[in-house]
């Protein structure tokens, strides 16, 4: 009987049995990061855990590489939502991060 190393569960990606998203060991493995080391990033993961992971993406990369990048137009959707409606909190933010930028003499 095999394991289910990946679980859809209210419209997200699971490691089975745990709630560590698919995404995160997905954008890890896309990142160069070798499985030992994102078993060390989740310790709840098991390293079978990762690699099974890695195996689900690799055998559905279409199906999860679609629900990535639905996933990241949403918050992109909700990124402009939030900065259209705290336009003021935004330039002082952007100011602070320029500031950070420019050395100080």
């Amino acid at each position: 009987m095999g394991k289910e190393y990946v679980e859809l569960k209210e419209g997200a990606y699971r490691v089975g049995g745990t709630r560590v998203s698919l995404d995160s060991v997905v954008y890890g493995f896309q990142s160069g990061e070798s499985p030992e080391c994102i078993q060390k990033s989740f310790p709840a993961l098991t390293l079978e855990q990762v690699y099974g992971a890695i195996a689900y993406y690799l055998a559905h990369k279409a199906q999860i590489d679609e629900y990535l990048a639905d996933d990241e137009a949403e918050f992109e959707k909700l990124r402009q939502a939030s900065r259209a409606a705290n336009p003021a909190l935004y330039e002082k933010l952007e100011r602070a991060r320029k500031e950070m930028l420019i050395p100080q003499s």
